[in-house]
């Protein structure tokens, strides 16, 4: 029996070696050479994220630089438009008793305390004071370019939201404080009232009936069409339904600690005072002849029957002052320099500081 053929020698694993060998040489080479577009795509993410945030940083930048020189341009051109009334403002206040006007600029240092007080007692949060304080102090600048107040509330409701306090929270403690300062201002005035005889004066003041049918007319229909907008349009229900919710929550939650209440309600009822405090020193230092509890009556009533006009700077409230004063028994050229000094030395000299210290907090993003 014959042996079995030797099968021929296989090339096949040598083949399939070399072709192993050269795929795999040919993936190295191809992992090793750099792809078309590397030397733009493979950037190092490091180095590049600091080229991409500083070019997103400059219309920010710039951006900042033109909210913080706002106030700072708005002061100087309302100052030159109204140069006639400061230069006879400032004239006067040099003429005045120093030691009176520098008591009326303690009363107007203390209307900003008060004002930071009732601000904090209206919110549960704690907030840092001294920044507190210097938002009250810038707020007074921006009331001379929004009417009614708002000016004060927007730069109030930034840096609350600043501080991490909720939008339905930041803006209910601004209604609250709202109310709460226009009830206690209420009484004040019924005190003043009731205790000085001055008040038969004030019966000249009172406006006729019509006009107090308007009045009550223009309220009811506010009132009405906004409980007509609340039904009708149902997207304002959802807002409108927490913000009251949150506002009443806070409310009780403020008025169940003491300290809050004490701030809250305290803070108000010195602010009118204050603030009557320093139209008080003005008259004295220009000897209007009137006795303090007057003036102060004088400034409680025009503040509550005309504080409601938006009119940016308190210019109703001025008009209606002089009249009150001249009401009770002043001369006209005296009681307009007493409201002049009394504007400049609580409005208009603090009116660039507060502007500086205004672009200072946006500056530092605490505004």
């Amino acid at each position: 029996m014959s042996p079995a053929p030797t099968p021929p020698p296989s090339t096949s694993t040598p083949m399939s070696t070399s072709t192993s060998s050269a795929s795999t040489s040919t993936a190295s080479t191809s992992r090793s050479l750099p792809r078309p577009g590397a030397e733009t795509a493979g950037v190092d993410p490091e180095r590049a994220a600091p080229a991409r945030s500083v070019a997103s940083r400059g219309p920010a930048r710039s951006l900042r630089l033109v909210l913080c020189l706002v106030p700072v341009l708005f002061a100087v051109g309302w100052a030159a438009a109204n140069r006639p009334v400061v230069c006879e403002g400032f004239r006067r206040l040099v003429a005045a008793d120093p030691g009176w006007l520098a008591a009326g600029a303690g009363f107007t240092c203390l209307t900003w305390v008060a004002a930071s007080c009732v601000r904090q007692g209206a919110l549960p949060d704690p907030v840092p004071p001294r920044l507190l304080l210097a938002s009250q102090f810038a707020a007074g600048a921006a009331n001379h370019v929004l009417p009614g107040g708002l000016g004060a509330h927007a730069v109030t409701l930034r840096f609350l939201r600043g501080q991490g306090v909720p939008l339905e929270r930041a803006t209910a403690s601004i209604g609250l404080y709202s109310l709460v300062k226009s009830v206690a201002k209420t009484l004040v005035l019924v005190v003043f009232l009731a205790a000085s005889p001055a008040r038969r004066r004030l019966g000249e003041l009172i406006p006729d009936g019509r006009l107090l049918v308007a009045l009550a007319a223009g309220v009811g229909g506010a009132v009405t069409v906004a409980g007509v907008l609340l039904a009708v349009v149902r997207p304002l229900r959802r807002p409108v339904t927490g913000l009251l919710r949150t506002a009443v929550s806070d409310a009780r939650a403020v008025h169940a600690r003491p300290c809050r209440v004490l701030a809250l309600w305290g803070g108000a009822v010195a602010m009118p005072l204050v603030q009557a405090g320093a139209l008080a020193c003005v008259a004295a230092s220009l000897g209007l002849g009137l006795p303090w509890e007057q003036v102060v009556l004088a400034h409680l009533a025009a503040g509550t029957a005309v504080g409601a006009v938006p009119a940016p700077g308190g210019l109703a409230v001025d008009a209606a002052l002089v009249w009150t004063l001249v009401a009770f028994g002043s001369s006209p050229a005296p009681a307009t320099a007493t409201v002049i000094g009394y504007r400049v030395l609580t409005d208009w000299a603090p009116l660039l500081p507060g502007a500086l210290v205004l672009s200072g907090l946006i500056r530092r993003n605490v505004v």
